[in-house]
C-alpha cells in the first residue's frame, strides 16, 4: 500500500539524514588518524599527531611508566596547522606536512563534491514535498549515492596519505591508528550508499501485476 511505502521512504530519508550528519562531521574534525613516534627510553614527553582534511595537529604528552605515547586526549601542549591548500607557493619546511598535504587537497576536493551532492540530493527531497512530485525521490536517490561514494574515496585517498607517511623515511611516525573522525566517514559511506540504493527502490513506480498489463495503466494505488 501506499502508506507502507511511504513509511520505508522516511525511515531510508531518516538514515540518509544520519548519514549526513556524520559526513559533515567527518569533513569538519581532524580525527581522522593518529599518529605516534618511535619512544626514546630517556625520553620524558613524546609529539604525537592527528589530521583531517584540512589541518594536522602535533601534541607534546608526557609518558607514562609504560613508555608508550598517548593516548591523544591527554592534555599537552598543541599545535596545529592548516594544510594551505589555496597557497601553493607557501610550502611547509617539514616534510610530513608537505607529503600530506598533497593527499588532503584530493580528499577534501572530493569531500566537497560530496556535501554538493548531499545539497543536490536535499533540494530534490524537500521539492518532492509537494502533491505528484514523488518522481524526485528519484533523482535524491542518485545524489545521495554518489555522495557515499566520494566519501569513500575520500576515505581511501586518506588511508594511502597515512601509509605514505608511516613509509616514508623522513617522517618520525611509526605507528598508527584511525580515530573517530574515520570511522564517522565509513559510517556516512555506508548510510549514504546503501540509503541512496534503497530509496530509489522505494521511490520506483509499481510493478505490474499481470502479464498484460503495463506500468502505464496499471491500476493506482489505494
Amino acid at each position: 500500500t501506499s502508506q507502507t511505502k511511504m513509511l520505508k521512504v522516511r525511515v531510508t530519508l531518516f538514515c540518509i539524514l544520519a548519514g549526513i550528519v556524520l559526513a559533515m562531521t567527518a569533513v569538519v574534525t581532524d580525527h581522522w588518524a593518529v599518529l605516534s613516534p618511535h619512544m626514546e627510553h630517556h625520553n620524558t614527553t613524546c609529539e604525537a599527531a592527528h589530521f583531517g582534511l584540512w589541518r594536522i595537529c602535533t601534541k607534546r604528552i608526557p609518558m607514562d611508566d609504560s613508555k608508550t605515547c598517548g593516548p591523544i586526549t591527554l592534555p599537552g601542549e598543541k599545535n596545529c596547522s592548516y594544510f594551505r591548500h589555496f597557497n601553493p607557493g607557501e610550502s611547509s619546511e617539514i616534510f610530513e606536512f608537505t607529503t600530506q598535504k598533497e593527499y588532503s587537497i584530493s580528499a577534501a576536493a572530493i569531500a566537497i563534491f560530496s556535501l554538493g551532492f548531499i545539497i543536490l540530493g536535499s533540494l530534490c527531497v524537500l521539492l518532492s514535498l509537494g502533491k505528484k512530485r514523488d518522481y524526485l525521490l528519484r533523482p535524491a536517490s542518485m545524489f545521495y549515492a554518489f555522495a557515499g561514494l566520494c566519501i569513500l574515496v575520500s576515505v581511501e585517498v586518506m588511508r594511502q596519505s597515512v601509509k605514505r607517511m608511516i613509509d616514508s623515511e623522513d617522517t618520525v611516525w611509526i605507528e598508527y591508528y584511525y580515530s573517530w573522525s574515520f570511522a564517522c566517514a565509513c559510517a556516512a559511506f555506508v548510510l549514504l550508499f546503501l540509503g541512496g540504493l534503497a530509496l530509489l527502490l522505494f521511490s520506483l513506480p509499481r510493478m505490474p501485476r499481470n502479464p498484460w498489463e503495463s506500468c502505464m495503466d496499471a491500476e493506482p494505488e489505494h
